[in-house]
């Protein structure tokens, strides 16, 4: 594949253990003047001060945080000559918090789920590119055992079943009116995801050019 320099603003979103960051890592390889964003709980948790859990366990602190740091981070590249992609992008965290508000085990419910949709929609004109990686039976990936990911297939499969309610049934309706991102769908082997998302730019800098 050729090498691209376009001015784009890139978050991959969906479910755990289903390819994002190597999507991510991928991109960078290959177009080395993008900066890559890494996904708020590794920076948060893994490499900061706070204890973030998972699935029935996530409170309104451990979701709301991920939340506001991943919009400080897009609203840091406010122009668009700098280059970025991003692991992970607000609504994450919207799926996320709806999962844990279905489980009625936290504070977190409907009413908070519902609290983040106006901030998330607002962020997301701060992008071009938004790419969704959804499970797909046909490209099924096995999920990873680092130590860091949840190892539990329902999960993964129920937070997979709400981003494909908010990214193809329009649920939330998230998509900001003005300047909304392009969102497509990333399936395939990790090639063919690459070529996906570099046929987007070209379209997006067809369409509008760089913002």
């Amino acid at each position: 594949m050729r090498k691209l320099a376009p001015a784009m603003r890139i978050a991959i979103s969906g479910s755990h253990s289903l390819g994002k960051s190597t999507v991510v890592n991928d991109w960078v390889a290959l177009n080395g003047d993008y900066m890559r964003e890494e996904e708020p709980y590794r920076v948060l948790s893994l490499r900061g001060p706070y204890e973030i859990l998972f699935r029935d366990a996530s409170t309104r602190l451990h979701n709301g945080i991920q939340l506001y740091y991943s919009i400080s981070r897009l609203n840091r590249y406010s122009t668009p000559a700098q280059q970025v992609i991003f692991d992970r992008a607000p609504v994450d965290y919207i799926a996320y918090s709806q999962y844990t508000a279905n489980q009625r085990s936290t504070d977190i419910d409907d009413d908070f789920v519902m609290s983040m949709v106006s901030a998330v929609r607002e962020s997301l004109d701060r992008l071009d590119i938004l790419a969704f990686v959804p499970q797909s039976d046909d490209w099924p990936v096995a999920m990873e055992d680092d130590g860091i990911r949840p190892v539990d297939h329902s999960y993964r499969d129920e937070v997979d079943a709400i981003f494909k309610q908010i990214y193809r049934d329009g649920r939330f309706d998230i998509l900001p009116k003005k300047s909304p991102p392009l969102l497509i769908e990333l399936v395939g082997s990790p090639e063919h995801r690459l070529l996906q998302l570099a046929q987007a730019v070209e379209q997006v800098q067809v369409e509008t050019g760089p913002r």
